[in-house]
């Protein structure tokens, strides 16, 4: 696991659930917000094991052709339906050769593809009309990814799916992991307050999903662009730069409760004012304020 160390963080345990997985030739299911490093997770367990790996956007527009492969039609016209001119697809690539394949967003892609992999993960070969049956290779897995908590245009994974595949849930890493995420990316001194605004995104009660890490990143980076562009020293809170930066990284990421009347620019300045160093008298603690000086003679 060393190699698969030097490339993600705070991952671990999750990293040896899917490297078991993908030995003992288990299809998975990664499941989480966006932002949390599935696909980095499973690029790094893959190349550790030396798997190769076939990718797939899952959307509304993945049909069952797209997924699986299809007839030349120009070499349909002048030849018929011969095995030699079907294009393959993803799937069909991945079942030959025997390599993952990995679907991103499985709960946006429609109801009838779905239905073309239940055959892949329960008897291990498709059949394609004209063409026969295609068989999979050794290393054939189903690696699939999906955010649970986005409902827009998302459909519910069938049980026939579901049922034929283990999960493995993937939550944020906490705040020292996401620290040393954007540390990586880009350092800088804004490293710490960028994470902490970040988190504080997914706390906020009229937030329905904050931000995730690359948020962070996207702000350190923005932030020192502005500083440098406007000849100034890297931005803090309080600092018009780092309100500028922030409301650009956050504001288009978080989705906000239904009915609330707020905008997500209002809701990032709201998180910055938490920030924002507290003057000396605020920070001294309820009955510990300092006594006035005594002046030379005075009792």
């Amino acid at each position: 696991m060393a190699r698969v160390d030097e490339r993600i963080v705070g991952l671990r345990r999750e990293a040896e659930v899917l490297a078991a997985s993908l030995a003992a030739g288990i299809h998975v299911v990664l499941e989480g917000p966006p932002g949390t490093g599935k696909s980095t997770l499973l690029r790094a367990v893959a190349d550790a094991a030396g798997l190769g790996m076939e990718f797939v956007e899952g959307n509304a527009e993945l049909t069952p052709a797209r997924l699986v492969g299809h007839f030349d039609p120009a070499l349909v016209l002048e030849t018929g339906y011969k095995p030699e001119i079907f294009v393959d697809g993803a799937l069909a690539t991945a079942l030959r050769e025997g390599r993952l394949l990995y679907i991103e967003e499985l709960n946006r892609v429609p109801e009838e593809t779905l239905n073309v992999l239940v055959g892949a993960l329960a008897e291990g070969e498709i059949h394609v009309p004209r063409l026969g049956r295609v068989a999979a290779g050794p290393g054939f897995r189903l690696i699939a990814a999906m955010n649970p908590f986005d409902a827009v245009g998302t459909a519910r994974v069938s049980q026939a799916i579901a049922d034929r595949m283990c999960r493995i849930a993937i939550g944020y890493q906490d705040a020292d992991g996401e620290r040393e995420i954007v540390r990586r990316a880009h350092p800088s001194t804004l490293e710490a307050p960028a994470v902490e605004l970040t988190r504080l995104t997914r706390e906020h009660a009229q937030v329905r999903m904050g931000s995730s890490v690359r948020g962070a990143i996207d702000l350190v980076r923005l932030g020192t662009g502005l500083a440098a562009l406007r000849g100034e020293p890297e931005p803090q809170p309080g600092d018009e730069t780092f309100a500028d930066a922030a409301i650009a990284a956050l504001s288009g990421r978080l989705r906000l409760q239904e009915g609330c009347e707020r905008t997500p620019e209002a809701i990032v300045l709201e998180l910055i004012e938490r920030l924002k160093p507290k003057p000396a008298d605020e920070n001294e603690p309820p009955g510990k304020a300092h006594a006035p000086a005594q002046g030379p003679g005075r009792p």
